[in-house]
């Protein structure tokens, strides 16, 4: 039997082991229980009645319901992510980092990758640099495959990028470049997503809800459109000339791939819209609610004897000085300074998170300003003001300060589908 016929099997294993679990956690565990009581309260709205309206209780996207600001670098690859071998001394090295916007979407298949390349010389141990969601994810499925895993990191997981990040399924968000990652890159992927995908479906429905299906709303003024991208014939330069990639259409696109197995949105009747809007598309969106699912990740990983150490790393050649001859590399972002990977372009996003609002379980996309309500928080994003840019957003910028006008900015654009007209019976 496969690695992959198996991950139903072994992350399964986290339902029965979970009741025996201690409360051994890193710094900010304790904090996660009352998360987890509210996450279990959302509820999913009613299903509508033919040639009704769908009600839903309208989200409040008001600036006195801001309550945090984030900003994180994705990392991207141009050739995809990192998941090479090489040896340093004694120590077998395989790296696991360069995910762009995919990381927590690709996170339990990119770590099968990986353990694939580290069981081939059959340790007993192995010790991951990083507790990012790639580094927690890896060090948990290789104790599900048998081995003693010690976490070497500056910082846990609620301390990571990792956490600044928005949290919905998108496994081929900025993942690379269609021409430096080659035609084969395709297959690699959509083997990772897959795996991903049937591991996440294995977290629905445990206690404080780490994964959950939400009803996502694509609202619009006009009739919506599917956009075409097409090549700028101004651009003639590249990745391959500059070293950065210089219009959307560079970007690998691969979400056709999966999509026998990921929810596809279909237009709502005028009748049925419960929003200022016209127009509408509705959706199942798969998102994961950060506190409630790093709680299950760091409590198995303790629970199955997991070892953490605080500790940065000034070079890789240091990773040959831990009693681990086998170390999986998970550094994300960090990896361009650590192991002077230049070819990871950062990518700015920033999240702003209004107050938790478990009645109104939903997300909305208008003009390119998204939101989304989860266990955590209500998370805002906003692509408005360059939105022919697509995937180029915030490529190339490294700047991880917060800017509060931004997402004020995005509040105001998205308010008025909430307004008390698109209420009415």
């Amino acid at each position: 039997m496969s690695r992959y016929d198996q991950i139903g099997q072994l992350v399964e294993r986290r339902a029965m082991l979970r009741g025996s679990l201690g409360a051994a956690a890193l710094v900010g565990l304790q904090a996660c229980a009352s998360a987890t009581k509210l996450a279990q309260t959302s509820a999913a709205p009613p299903p509508p009645l033919p040639g009704k309206s769908i009600s839903l209780v309208p989200l409040r996207v008001s600036l006195d319901q801001l309550i945090d600001l984030k900003c994180c670098l994705r990392p991207l690859r141009a050739a995809g992510p990192n998941l090479g071998t090489e040896m340093v001394r004694d120590t077998l090295v395989v790296h696991n980092y360069g995910h762009g916007g995919s990381g927590w979407s690709l996170s339990w298949g990119s770590a099968d990758v990986a353990l694939g390349k580290a069981l081939t010389v059959f340790p007993k141990e192995i010790a991951v640099i990083g507790c990012g969601i790639i580094g927690l994810t890896t060090a948990v499925l290789a104790q599900q495959y048998g081995l003693k895993v010690t976490i070497y990191s500056r910082d846990p997981i609620q301390r990571s990028r990792s956490f600044r990040a928005s949290g919905s399924f998108t496994p081929s968000s900025r993942i690379a470049l269609a021409e430096p990652a080659g035609p084969a890159f395709g297959d690699l992927w959509e083997q990772m997503a897959r795996f991903s995908w049937k591991a996440f479906r294995t977290c629905l429905g445990l206690p404080g809800k780490p994964v959950e299906f939400t009803e996502s709303y694509g609202l619009s003024d006009t009739p919506p459109q599917r956009r075409v991208w097409t090549p700028d014939p101004a651009i003639t330069d590249s990745y391959a000339t500059k070293g950065t990639p210089l219009q959307h259409t560079e970007f690998a696109h691969l979400d056709e791939r999966i999509r026998d197995i990921v929810p596809q949105s279909v237009a709502l009747a005028p009748e049925e819209i419960p929003f200022n809007v016209p127009y509408a598309t509705r959706t199942s969106q798969m998102h994961f609610n950060f506190s409630s699912y790093a709680h299950m990740l760091q409590s198995e990983f303790f629970g199955r004897g997991g070892q953490y150490v605080m500790r940065d790393f000034a070079t890789p050649a240091q990773f040959a000085d831990l009693k681990e001859k086998v170390v999986i590399h998970c550094t994300g972002y960090a990896a361009r300074d650590l192991i002077n990977d230049q070819t990871v372009i950062p990518v700015r996003g920033q999240t702003g998170w209004l107050v938790p609002q478990p009645e109104a379980n939903y997300g909305v996309r208008y003009k390119n300003v998204s939101v989304l309500s989860k266990a955590d928080g209500v998370v805002v994003q906003n692509n408005s003001s360059t939105p022919e840019l697509g995937d180029m957003l915030g490529v190339g910028n490294s700047m991880e300060l917060v800017n509060r006008a931004d997402t004020e900015a995005a509040l105001k654009i998205i308010a008025p589908v909430f307004a008390p007209a698109a209420r009415q019976a």
